[in-house]
Parts: C-alpha cells; sequence; structure tokens
C-alpha cells in the first residue's frame, strides 16, 4: 500500500522550475524588444537637441541703486533651431531670465507657446526687467568692480517644458534648461540717461533636456 502511494506522488518542483523559466524568458524577450524599437526609432528619426543662440543683448538700464538692490532694464534677441528633419518640437512654458553669478536679477518672462516644425528657426526678443532686486551682500563690490572694469558677465537663462512631435504622436514633457553667457562691456554706473547699449554676440547657449 505505502508502495502505490509512492508512486501516486507527484513532484511538483518541476512544474514550478518550468514556469519560472517561462516568466524570466518572457521577461527578457519583452526587454529585447523594447531596447529594439527604441533603437529602431533612434536609427530611423536620429534625434538631436535643438540649438539656441543669443544673438544680442541691448542694456537700458543697469546699476546697484542702494546697498544690495540692483535695477535692470535689458531686451535680449534669442534664437532657436530645430536640427531634426523628422521631429517637431512644441516649446511649453518656458521662462527666461537674467542671472548674475548664479542669482536671478530679473523677473522671469513667459515665452509664448511656440511650434517648431522640421529644420525650422524660431526668434524671441523679451524685454527683462527688476526693479531694486535684492541681491546677496557680497554681489555688490562684486559687481561695481565688474562695472568699473568695464565687462559684466551675465547669464540668459530658459527654463521650461518641451515636447517632440512625430506625426500624430507627442511625447509627455521633458525639461529644457538654457544657459547663455553674456559678456556686456561698458564702464561706469550705467543708470539708463544716456544711449542703450546693445551688443552683438551670437553666443552658442548650453542645452540640456
Amino acid at each position: 500500500m505505502a508502495e502505490k502511494e509512492k508512486k501516486c506522488e507527484i513532484d511538483y518542483s518541476k512544474y514550478v522550475d518550468a514556469a519560472t523559466r517561462r516568466i524570466v524568458y518572457g521577461c527578457i524577450g519583452l526587454v529585447v524588444t523594447v531596447a529594439v524599437v527604441v533603437f529602431l526609432v533612434w536609427a530611423i528619426l536620429h534625434p538631436h537637441k535643438m540649438d539656441f543662440v543669443l544673438q544680442d543683448v541691448t542694456i537700458y538700464e543697469f546699476n546697484i541703486s542702494q546697498p544690495n538692490l540692483l535695477t535692470s532694464n535689458l531686451q535680449v534677441t534669442v534664437s532657436s533651431h530645430n536640427p531634426n528633419d523628422k521631429i517637431g518640437i512644441l516649446y511649453d512654458r518656458l521662462d527666461i531670465y537674467a542671472s548674475y553669478r548664479n542669482q536671478q536679477v530679473t523677473l522671469a518672462h513667459l515665452l509664448p507657446e511656440t511650434y517648431q516644425g522640421h529644420l525650422e528657426v524660431t526668434v524671441w526678443s523679451p524685454v527683462l526687467t527688476g526693479t531694486a532686486v535684492s541681491v546677496e551682500p557680497y554681489l555688490t563690490p562684486a559687481l561695481n568692480e565688474d562695472i568699473n572694469a568695464g565687462m559684466v558677465l551675465l547669464n540668459i537663462k530658459i527654463d521650461g517644458c518641451v515636447k517632440f512631435k512625430v506625426g500624430a504622436w507627442v511625447s509627455g514633457c521633458y525639461r529644457l534648461l538654457v544657459n547663455c553667457p553674456a559678456s556686456i562691456p561698458f564702464s561706469g554706473q550705467f543708470a539708463g540717461t544716456g544711449p542703450a547699449i546693445k551688443d552683438q554676440l551670437a553666443q552658442q547657449c548650453a542645452v540640456d533636456v
């Protein structure tokens, strides 16, 4: 009787092992399939980051009106080029502002939502202002020193959302960070009483998506 019961026993471990192998192979197959699809999309579309250029900066006012208070009024011209011939770009909620030594010195200006087609160029010319903006105490002597030396390095920055469009498909939002250095030559406290200072730069910007 015991021998008969022993023969009826079923070894379930081999079924568990077989099911585990199927799950592992299925997961590997899914990962490989996704990787192949991503590679094919990349190979076909050849996606490239957009190119940003700071074309010029016009300074109307830029001075320390009171200790640690900076007043500025400037207009910048920034262009963006879409280098992709199969991918459109949607610029959404882009804020542009000026900073000095990593501190924002103007209010953020919201650029209009813009769709950029294949190989197209878009140009923006916003006015950036900041009235009596409080700056860190250590920036005042540094800024006065730069102004007296005749050269101030500003950074025009863009922070926002960018989407990519292929046919009818639109991607999710990717954060876009653009940094455009601008070396502005002038001397003395520029208080807006004289002619504006316009500097043609054609400065390539750093782009991070």
